[in-house]
């Protein structure tokens, strides 16, 4: 299938997930607000949402996918099989250790991660409890990444797109709850909602587990044995994940940071969210997609067609990338206040989130490139260089946070800003580290073709930008005419949507034929199972 038509299948399946979370976190924000048992939830789901991250929307699965089809190719079925069989026993064996060690040592960890409330008992014992619960959901997610990969190696991305909805139907369903009866305890519907999480990663893995299978690939569950294929798998991937999440240990590293500030975790939450959404619904899918057809370019020799299908990959998801990242940075308070405004989240909680965001908006758009340009150094097996650009990112990212964060603070101004504007500084160093390597070893040249169309797509976004500026000025007007805020703004980024894609064709950024060419099946493309 074509790269375009294999993202429009990850992204789509993505924006049915990300609609139900997107519901979920309304329904969190009415229920707790900004305040302590939403600071709790957050921290309760920042180690497990990492490894989501990580994991099960790209990082590992990108990274793993290059060796397991590298083994296929050069040795065939049977000896790919015996490889992920093997890693994924090692792997799952020592997560596991991991989890039970998270677990017994929670009630020494939780006073630091949450130094806000070290002297409040009872929300200490909810918040270890809580993440107590939500810690296994690491290990499914281990197994399901490796499940990913070996899908994704065989061209099926719908399941592993699909299965994380799954995660947002059963944490909804506890929030549902007080519905039917409004007695209940707010801390029992965190902590039933923590728990529902663990249950939707064994969904998660057994799904995946099932497509495998009726992919015709029979893994083995059996004692973990460290093997050389498991030794040459892990080096590769486990390098590769940390290079693949950089913006996500970023992220919490920002939330850790903000442990001693109360509501400040639930602002990095909320604002997390929103500005994940591009990255969750192109950045993973375009690299998803990149990967297998950049690992049969590299060995089969074809580094014209590898340097093509960057281009080709670069163009999409900057198209797509651009113009959410300026909605964000244009009408985040526009955007924030009519979704998510009601309950205990009030105006003034959406007001600090919105602050927040427009600092990551900024940051948006290299998010996703750090995204694409990364499957170009794992189709090479080459994870190393990545995951020190990766570190390096992180640490510029905790020494600019911090510093930020703390200066911002003692002036009595929101030290989250500082955060988040050195997140969006580190996520652009990445990217700057990678696609120099790319250029300085030929292995990707900008064409002027390409550079042209990027100039065309930006000055199509800024014409939307322009469109939604005075939306944003006119919000409490247009939610009076229409009615409703909800109304509003799903009116104003329809018209956006509309006025973006006008401007697209008349730069002639695209053109309708070369859309419908993008979406064409490659010829001699095998015809989708019913798993697809």
């Amino acid at each position: 299938m074509s790269l375009a038509r294999n993202t429009l299948v990850q992204a789509t399946l993505t924006l049915g997930s990300r609609i139900l979370g997107f519901a979920r976190d309304m329904a969190l924000a009415a229920r707790f607000g900004q305040g302590p048992l939403m600071d709790v939830f957050a921290t309760a789901l920042m180690l497990p949402n990492l490894f989501r991250r990580l994991f099960a929307e790209g990082a590992f699965a990108q990274a793993f996918v290059p060796v397991y089809g590298g083994v296929r190719e050069r040795e065939g079925e049977e000896a790919a099989t015996a490889t992920a069989s093997e890693a994924m026993a090692f792997m799952a064996a020592v997560v596991v250790g991991f989890c039970i060690v998270l677990q017994i040592a929670m009630p020494w960890i939780m006073p630091w991660l949450l130094s806000a409330y070290r002297d409040d008992a009872g929300i200490m014992r909810v918040a270890v409890i809580a993440t107590q619960l939500a810690v296994p959901y690491l290990a499914f997610m281990t197994i399901a990444s490796l499940l990913s990969g070996v899908l994704n190696t065989g061209g099926k991305f719908a399941l592993t797109a699909g299965v994380p909805v799954l995660l947002n139907i059963c944490t909804l369903v506890p929030l549902l709850a007080p519905l039917v009866w409004p007695e209940i305890d707010p801390a029992l519907t965190l902590l039933a909602v923590t728990a529902a999480v663990t249950v939707s990663g064994a969904a998660q893995a057994g799904l995946l587990w099932w497509g495998v299978r009726k992919l015709g690939v029979r893994l083995r569950l059996h004692l973990p044995r460290l093997t050389p294929a498991v030794k040459r798998a892990l080096a590769l991937a486990v390098p590769g994940a940390l290079a693949g999440g950089a913006m996500q240990i970023n992220s919490v590293v920002s939330q850790v940071l903000t442990g001693s500030d109360e509501g400040a975790r639930s602002v990095l939450y909320n604002a997390d969210r929103l500005y994940q959404l591009p990255l969750g619904l192109v950045g993973v899918a375009i690299g998803l997609a990149l990967v297998p057809r950049l690992t049969r370019a590299f060995v089969s020799g074809d580094h014209e067609g590898g340097r093509r299908t960057l281009d080709d990959g670069l163009t999409l998801a900057m198209a797509f990338t651009l113009p959410a990242a300026m909605a964000l940075l244009v009408i985040p308070f526009f955007i924030i206040d009519a979704t998510v405004t009601r309950g205990a989240f009030t105006s003034e909680d959406a007001a600090r989130t919105a602050d927040a965001l427009r600092q990551f908006a900024w940051g948006v758009p290299a998010f996703v490139l750090a995204k694409v340009l990364t499957p170009p150094f794992f189709a090479r097996e080459d994870t190393r260089r990545p995951m020190i650009y990766a570190m390096s990112s992180v640490a510029l990212n905790v020494t600019v946070g911090a510093g930020l964060f703390f200066v911002l603070s003692a002036r009595g101004q929101d030290g989250v800003l500082g955060l988040a504007a050195a997140t969006s500084l580190a996520a652009w160093a990445n990217v700057i580290l990678l696609a120099g390597t790319l250029m300085r070893e030929r292995a990707w040249r900008p064409s002027p073709a390409f550079l042209s169309r990027m100039a065309r797509v930006i000055a199509a976004s800024l014409g939307m930008g322009a469109v939604l500026f005075v939306a944003g000025l006119n919000y409490e007007r247009l939610s009076a005419l229409l009615l409703a805020k909800e109304a509003a703004v799903v009116a104003v980024c329809g018209v956006g949507a509309l006025v973006y894609a006008v401007l697209v064709v008349l730069f002639r950024a695209a053109s309708p034929a070369e859309l419908k060419a993008a979406l064409r099946r490659e010829p001699g493309a095998a015809t989708p199972t019913g798993l697809d």
